[in-house]
Protein backbone atom coordinates (compact mmCIF):
# COMPACT_ATOMS: atom_id res chain seq x y z
CA UNK A 1 0.00 0.00 0.00
CA UNK A 2 1.37 3.40 -1.00
CA UNK A 3 2.20 5.72 1.86
CA UNK A 4 0.15 8.92 1.87
CA UNK A 5 2.82 11.59 2.11
CA UNK A 6 1.89 14.48 4.42
CA UNK A 7 1.33 17.87 2.85
CA UNK A 8 4.22 19.36 4.81
CA UNK A 9 7.25 19.11 2.57
CA UNK A 10 10.07 17.11 4.16
CA UNK A 11 13.35 18.81 4.93
CA UNK A 12 15.86 16.71 3.03
CA UNK A 13 19.42 17.62 3.94
CA UNK A 14 21.16 16.79 0.67
CA UNK A 15 18.47 16.21 -1.98
CA UNK A 16 17.35 19.40 -3.67
CA UNK A 17 13.97 20.16 -5.19
CA UNK A 18 12.07 17.14 -3.83
CA UNK A 19 8.31 17.18 -4.00
CA UNK A 20 5.23 15.03 -4.41
CA UNK A 21 3.31 15.85 -7.58
CA UNK A 22 0.06 14.73 -5.96
CA UNK A 23 -2.98 16.97 -5.91
CA UNK A 24 -2.67 18.47 -9.40
CA UNK A 25 -6.08 18.72 -11.12
CA UNK A 26 -7.04 17.06 -14.40
CA UNK A 27 -9.28 18.55 -17.05
CA UNK A 28 -12.04 16.05 -16.16
CA UNK A 29 -12.15 16.87 -12.45
CA UNK A 30 -9.83 14.22 -11.03
CA UNK A 31 -6.50 14.77 -9.24
CA UNK A 32 -3.08 13.17 -9.22
CA UNK A 33 -2.94 10.77 -6.29
CA UNK A 34 -0.52 11.59 -3.48
CA UNK A 35 2.32 9.18 -2.92
CA UNK A 36 2.65 7.84 -6.49
CA UNK A 37 4.76 10.38 -8.40
CA UNK A 38 7.68 12.36 -7.02
CA UNK A 39 10.38 14.61 -8.50
CA UNK A 40 13.73 15.84 -7.24
CA UNK A 41 17.31 16.68 -7.97
CA UNK A 42 19.93 13.93 -7.92
CA UNK A 43 20.28 11.54 -4.99
CA UNK A 44 24.07 11.18 -5.12
CA UNK A 45 24.67 13.09 -1.89
CA UNK A 46 21.64 11.87 0.07
CA UNK A 47 22.33 11.48 3.78
CA UNK A 48 21.34 8.38 5.73
CA UNK A 49 18.28 10.27 6.97
CA UNK A 50 17.38 11.35 3.43
CA UNK A 51 17.70 7.77 2.23
CA UNK A 52 15.54 6.51 5.09
CA UNK A 53 12.80 8.98 4.16
CA UNK A 54 12.97 8.07 0.47
CA UNK A 55 12.84 4.38 1.37
CA UNK A 56 9.70 5.02 3.43
CA UNK A 57 7.89 6.19 0.28
CA UNK A 58 7.69 2.62 -1.00
CA UNK A 59 9.20 3.56 -4.36
CA UNK A 60 9.16 0.98 -7.13
CA UNK A 61 11.38 2.83 -9.65
CA UNK A 62 13.69 5.82 -9.76
CA UNK A 63 14.03 7.32 -13.24
CA UNK A 64 17.44 9.01 -13.45
CA UNK A 65 17.77 11.24 -16.52
CA UNK A 66 21.38 12.28 -15.89
CA UNK A 67 24.05 11.57 -18.47
CA UNK A 68 27.56 10.20 -17.94
CA UNK A 69 29.05 13.68 -17.42
CA UNK A 70 26.52 14.40 -14.67
CA UNK A 71 27.25 11.13 -12.93
CA UNK A 72 31.00 11.72 -13.16
CA UNK A 73 30.58 15.15 -11.59
CA UNK A 74 28.09 14.23 -8.86
CA UNK A 75 28.44 10.47 -8.43
CA UNK A 76 25.86 7.69 -8.65
CA UNK A 77 22.58 7.83 -6.76
CA UNK A 78 22.55 6.45 -3.24
CA UNK A 79 21.15 2.94 -3.48
CA UNK A 80 17.75 2.41 -1.87
CA UNK A 81 16.83 -1.13 -0.85
CA UNK A 82 14.31 -2.81 -3.10
CA UNK A 83 14.08 0.12 -5.52
CA UNK A 84 14.87 -0.22 -9.22
CA UNK A 85 17.02 2.54 -10.73
CA UNK A 86 16.40 3.13 -14.44
CA UNK A 87 18.97 5.43 -16.04
CA UNK A 88 17.66 7.05 -19.22
CA UNK A 89 20.13 9.80 -20.11
CA UNK A 90 18.56 12.85 -21.70
CA UNK A 91 20.48 15.67 -23.35
CA UNK A 92 21.47 18.32 -20.86
CA UNK A 93 19.56 21.49 -21.76
CA UNK A 94 22.78 23.47 -21.67
CA UNK A 95 24.36 20.64 -23.66
CA UNK A 96 27.98 19.67 -23.47
CA UNK A 97 30.77 19.16 -20.95
CA UNK A 98 32.79 21.99 -22.50
CA UNK A 99 29.91 24.40 -22.02
CA UNK A 100 29.58 23.51 -18.34
CA UNK A 101 33.34 23.80 -17.88
CA UNK A 102 33.01 27.36 -19.20
CA UNK A 103 30.15 28.01 -16.77
CA UNK A 104 32.24 26.76 -13.83
CA UNK A 105 35.62 28.20 -14.84
CA UNK A 106 35.07 30.93 -17.42
CA UNK A 107 35.79 34.60 -16.77
CA UNK A 108 33.26 37.34 -17.36
CA UNK A 109 34.30 37.88 -20.99
CA UNK A 110 33.84 34.19 -21.78
CA UNK A 111 30.45 34.09 -20.08
CA UNK A 112 29.31 37.17 -21.99
CA UNK A 113 30.33 35.50 -25.24
CA UNK A 114 28.16 32.43 -24.67
CA UNK A 115 25.28 33.83 -22.61
CA UNK A 116 24.75 37.55 -23.22
CA UNK A 117 21.95 39.00 -25.38
CA UNK A 118 19.48 36.23 -24.50
CA UNK A 119 21.80 33.45 -25.70
CA UNK A 120 21.28 31.56 -22.43
CA UNK A 121 17.48 31.65 -22.64
CA UNK A 122 17.56 30.81 -26.36
CA UNK A 123 19.76 27.81 -25.63
CA UNK A 124 17.29 26.57 -23.02
CA UNK A 125 14.27 27.01 -25.28
CA UNK A 126 15.98 25.17 -28.13
CA UNK A 127 16.96 22.33 -25.82
CA UNK A 128 13.46 21.94 -24.35
CA UNK A 129 12.07 21.69 -27.86
CA UNK A 130 14.67 19.09 -28.84
CA UNK A 131 14.13 16.94 -25.75
CA UNK A 132 10.42 16.69 -26.59
CA UNK A 133 10.81 16.06 -30.32
CA UNK A 134 13.97 13.92 -30.34
CA UNK A 135 13.84 11.89 -27.12
CA UNK A 136 10.55 10.15 -27.77
CA UNK A 137 12.01 6.66 -27.17
CA UNK A 138 13.01 7.57 -23.61
CA UNK A 139 9.68 9.15 -22.77
CA UNK A 140 7.87 6.18 -24.27
CA UNK A 141 9.84 3.84 -22.01
CA UNK A 142 8.96 5.89 -18.96
CA UNK A 143 5.24 5.93 -19.66
CA UNK A 144 5.08 2.26 -20.59
CA UNK A 145 7.02 1.31 -17.46
CA UNK A 146 4.70 3.32 -15.25
CA UNK A 147 1.62 1.87 -16.89
CA UNK A 148 2.93 -1.65 -16.25
CA UNK A 149 4.24 -1.56 -12.69
CA UNK A 150 6.78 1.20 -11.97
CA UNK A 151 4.86 3.24 -9.41
CA UNK A 152 5.37 4.80 -6.98
CA UNK A 153 8.05 6.51 -9.05
CA UNK A 154 10.57 9.30 -8.55
CA UNK A 155 11.97 11.20 -11.54
CA UNK A 156 15.15 13.22 -11.28
CA UNK A 157 18.02 14.68 -13.24
CA UNK A 158 20.78 16.86 -11.76
CA UNK A 159 18.72 19.80 -10.53
CA UNK A 160 15.28 18.25 -10.95
CA UNK A 161 14.24 21.20 -13.12
CA UNK A 162 14.78 20.61 -16.83
CA UNK A 163 15.03 16.98 -17.90
CA UNK A 164 12.97 15.75 -14.96
CA UNK A 165 10.65 18.72 -15.43
CA UNK A 166 9.95 17.81 -19.04
CA UNK A 167 9.46 14.12 -18.20
CA UNK A 168 7.08 14.99 -15.37
CA UNK A 169 5.21 17.31 -17.75
CA UNK A 170 4.90 14.57 -20.39
CA UNK A 171 3.55 12.18 -17.75
CA UNK A 172 1.04 14.73 -16.52
CA UNK A 173 -0.10 15.51 -20.06
CA UNK A 174 -0.68 11.78 -20.60
CA UNK A 175 -3.10 11.56 -17.69
CA UNK A 176 -4.90 14.79 -18.53
CA UNK A 177 -3.58 17.26 -15.96
CA UNK A 178 -4.50 20.86 -16.70
CA UNK A 179 -1.78 22.66 -18.63
CA UNK A 180 -1.72 25.60 -16.20
CA UNK A 181 -1.22 23.22 -13.27
CA UNK A 182 1.71 21.54 -15.02
CA UNK A 183 3.41 24.90 -15.54
CA UNK A 184 2.71 25.98 -11.95
CA UNK A 185 4.31 22.78 -10.59
CA UNK A 186 7.31 23.29 -12.88
CA UNK A 187 7.79 26.84 -11.59
CA UNK A 188 7.99 25.55 -8.00
CA UNK A 189 11.63 24.72 -8.80
CA UNK A 190 12.38 28.44 -8.43
CA UNK A 191 11.80 28.37 -4.67
CA UNK A 192 15.01 29.36 -2.90
CA UNK A 193 15.32 26.08 -0.95
CA UNK A 194 14.84 24.06 -4.12
CA UNK A 195 17.19 25.81 -6.52
CA UNK A 196 20.31 24.09 -7.76
CA UNK A 197 23.43 25.56 -6.19
CA UNK A 198 25.56 27.19 -8.86
CA UNK A 199 29.13 25.97 -8.60
CA UNK A 200 31.89 28.29 -9.79
CA UNK A 201 35.60 27.86 -9.29
CA UNK A 202 37.96 30.64 -8.31
CA UNK A 203 37.74 33.67 -6.03
CA UNK A 204 34.15 34.13 -4.75
CA UNK A 205 34.48 37.88 -5.20
CA UNK A 206 34.86 37.46 -8.97
CA UNK A 207 33.11 34.12 -9.45
CA UNK A 208 29.71 35.27 -8.14
CA UNK A 209 29.42 38.94 -9.08
CA UNK A 210 25.91 40.28 -9.87
CA UNK A 211 26.73 40.33 -13.59
CA UNK A 212 27.92 36.70 -13.53
CA UNK A 213 24.78 35.58 -11.71
CA UNK A 214 22.58 37.54 -14.13
CA UNK A 215 24.29 35.86 -17.09
CA UNK A 216 23.87 32.43 -15.51
CA UNK A 217 20.28 32.91 -14.37
CA UNK A 218 18.64 31.64 -17.60
CA UNK A 219 20.37 28.28 -17.09
CA UNK A 220 19.22 27.85 -13.50
CA UNK A 221 15.78 29.46 -13.62
CA UNK A 222 12.57 27.58 -14.28
CA UNK A 223 10.84 29.84 -16.78
CA UNK A 224 7.34 29.29 -18.12
CA UNK A 225 8.57 30.18 -21.61
CA UNK A 226 10.82 27.09 -21.61
CA UNK A 227 8.05 24.61 -20.87
CA UNK A 228 5.54 26.35 -23.12
CA UNK A 229 8.09 26.09 -25.94
CA UNK A 230 8.14 22.32 -25.39
CA UNK A 231 4.33 22.26 -25.50
CA UNK A 232 4.43 24.32 -28.70
CA UNK A 233 6.77 21.78 -30.28
CA UNK A 234 4.24 19.04 -29.54
CA UNK A 235 1.53 21.05 -31.30
CA UNK A 236 3.77 21.93 -34.25
CA UNK A 237 5.18 18.42 -34.75
CA UNK A 238 2.18 16.20 -34.01
CA UNK A 239 -0.80 18.54 -33.98
CA UNK A 240 -1.72 17.91 -30.36
CA UNK A 241 -1.15 15.86 -27.22
CA UNK A 242 -3.25 12.86 -28.30
CA UNK A 243 -1.33 12.44 -31.55
CA UNK A 244 2.00 13.01 -29.76
CA UNK A 245 1.24 10.23 -27.30
CA UNK A 246 -0.05 7.78 -29.90
CA UNK A 247 2.23 8.52 -32.86
CA UNK A 248 5.30 9.94 -31.12
CA UNK A 249 5.44 7.73 -28.03
CA UNK A 250 3.38 4.71 -29.09
CA UNK A 251 1.02 5.08 -26.14
CA UNK A 252 -2.28 3.37 -26.94
CA UNK A 253 -5.56 4.51 -25.38
CA UNK A 254 -5.46 1.34 -23.27
CA UNK A 255 -1.98 2.14 -21.93
CA UNK A 256 -3.07 5.69 -21.25
CA UNK A 257 -6.05 4.44 -19.26
CA UNK A 258 -3.76 2.19 -17.19
CA UNK A 259 -1.61 5.24 -16.45
CA UNK A 260 -4.66 7.18 -15.33
CA UNK A 261 -5.77 4.29 -13.12
CA UNK A 262 -2.34 4.17 -11.45
CA UNK A 263 -1.76 7.89 -11.01
CA UNK A 264 -5.15 9.49 -10.45
CA UNK A 265 -7.65 9.45 -7.60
Amino acid sequence: MTQQVPSTEPELAAVRNFRDVGGLPTTDGRRVRYGVLFRSGHLAHATAEDAAFLTSLGLHTIFDFRNAADQKLEGPDVALPGVRNMNLPLSDPADGAEFWKMVRDGDIAQLRAILADDQGADRMITSYRKIVTERTAEHSRVLHAMAEDSVPALMHCAAGKDRAGISIAVTLLAVGVEREAIVADYLESNAKHRRYKVRRNGNPETAYTPEVMELLSPLFDARAEYLTAAFASIEETWGGVDAYLEQGLGITPQTRQRLRDRLLD
